[in-house]
């Protein structure tokens, strides 16, 4: 998958993106940049209504292509999802989404992508083997490794759920059509063997639904 990871630099009337190369390697998560409404078409702000003249200008919000005035639209945000390099401006309601979005990708992307270990038992299998889970590069896959490889694409994941029933505490469980991976965290009666901190539980659990959020 890394030949595939390289990354441009792009301008577009919003800003400048460092986009993938490549459209197939987008991360799952990534938004198009929307079509602006057209100033034409926009004599009052989209928000307050307050009406466009020399002195009050429009400002398109880079989330959702909505017109507004500079008071309904004068924040910067990140905005990853856009892959832009820098803050963009955005109204109110996009500038609340994209704050929490990038928390996600601050925090719980980072974790996930750093991975932690687990025996995995694959379907109906009795044998447990060690392996590292964790999110790939791109955000494309969620990577199973050890002695076997695999790589589940996250777009093909239905359910991401941690077991609480019947389990020990840490059990984790991924869903892919009819094939299912038991995701086991590893421990001994002496010690445990490895640190795994409940973020990536929390993280794992956000998978789909970020993969869903418009």
């Amino acid at each position: 998958m890394s030949g595939g990871d390289a990354k441009k630099l792009v301008r577009s009337p919003s800003g400048l993106r460092m986009v993938p190369e490549h459209r197939a390697a987008r991360s799952p998560f990534g938004l198009d940049e929307p079509p602006w409404v057209p100033d034409k078409e926009c004599p009052r702000c989209m928000q307050c209504d307050t009406k466009f003249d020399f002195i009050t200008r429009k400002h398109h919000c880079r989330r959702c292509g909505k017109c507004f005035c500079d008071k309904c639209c004068s924040k910067k945000v990140p905005l990853p999802r856009m892959c832009f390099v820098d803050p963009v401006r955005q109204c109110a309601e996009c500038a609340l989404v994209s704050q929490k979005e990038t928390e996600f990708y601050d925090k719980q992307l980072k974790v996930l992508m750093n991975g932690a270990t687990f025996f995995v038992t694959l379907g109906t299998s009795d044998k447990s083997e060690l392996m590292v889970c964790r999110l790939s590069s791109n955000q494309r896959y969620l990577v199973l490794d050890g002695d076997s490889h695999y790589e589940i694409e996250i777009i093909q994941i239905s359910t991401v759920q941690i077991l609480t029933e019947g389990f020990t505490p840490g059990d984790f469980r991924v869903f892919q059509d009819e094939l299912e991976y038991d995701l086991t965290e590893m421990r001994t009666n002496k010690k445990k063997i490895f640190t795994l901190t409940p973020a990536f539980w929390r993280a794992s659990l956000l998978l789909k639904e970020a993969t869903l959020v418009p």
